[in-house]
């Protein structure tokens, strides 16, 4: 791995905004974030009642929220097309299967149209413990940024990041590491990211990832379909990060092995 110390030197803070977490209450946050990358305006949503009545659901409030975010005319690279993330009222509830997924939505370059795509790993329910229902990206980079939620500090960055990889497996390891301060707040941190693939085909996927106690290592789910991750290179967004506060028993490997039975 490269010298992270010194790739976190080289950021650029181009905007940032303070926050509240809010607490989850029967499965919503109240709250969508939305964040400009062109001008660096970041903004709370409210959740209406209306949202949770007609469009429950991941896919229910991504769709609502790209259809009110964009044009009848915008294309899958303009800058007003967005990229949408969003967690269900179920999201992050273990009892339920399929609670860690998340529902990504977009204008496809493979259709022009809007495109749906779901995907695990831990972005979603993290996004959701951080106090937030959706997360709307809009706009357009002038050079390869990062955004960073952070939950501990209650704050949001929007940061230029020259020196981290760009291809998926690379730079989620780079970024866990980054702003993980102990071996288990690893655990707490998922990085949304697109290969260098994605800049060259319109078939590009997004990379969802999670820490694997096991491997010790990062690993990634897709969102697949639409060409999703393409929208995000032509965006110039090299990572989208979130992390939360520790919000699971401080065990070791050892303890949770015999915990969950595995020895």
């Amino acid at each position: 791995m490269n010298d992270i110390p010194q790739m976190k030197k080289a950021h650029k803070i181009l905007a940032k905004m303070d926050f509240k977490m809010k607490k989850v209450e029967q499965g919503y946050a109240g709250q969508t974030l939305y964040i400009n990358i062109s001008n660096g305006e970041m903004k709370s949503k409210p959740v209406t009642q209306q949202m949770k009545d007609l469009f429950i659901g991941g896919k229910g409030f991504g769709l609502w929220l790209l259809w009110n975010g964009i044009k009848d005319d915008t294309k899958w690279d303009s800058e007003e097309n967005e990229i949408v993330i969003a967690n269900g009222p179920l999201c992050g509830t273990s009892s339920f299967p399929g609670s860690g997924k998340s529902l990504v939505t977009s204008i496809s370059p493979t259709t022009g149209s809007v495109i749906d795509s779901n995907v695990g790993g831990h972005f979603g329910p993290l996004l959701k413990f951080a106090g937030w229902d959706a997360l709307e990206i809009q706009g357009l980079a002038k050079k390869d940024v990062i955004i960073f939620i952070d939950a501990v500090n209650e704050q949001i960055t929007i940061e230029e990041a020259p020196l981290e990889a760009i291809n998926a497996h690379m730079v989620s390891e780079q970024l866990t590491e980054m702003y993980a301060d102990t071996e288990e707040e690893k655990h707490n941190i998922s990085v949304v990211s697109a290969g260098k693939g994605s800049e060259n085909v319109l078939i590009g996927c997004l990379n969802f990832s999670w820490w694997d106690w096991r491997r010790q290592a990062t690993r990634i789910k897709q969102a697949g379909r639409g060409g999703i991750g393409s929208v995000f290179r032509k965006k110039n967004i090299k990572a989208v990060i979130v992390k939360t506060p520790n919000l699971r028993p401080k065990w070791t490997i050892s303890e949770r092995q015999t915990e969950e039975g595995v020895i």
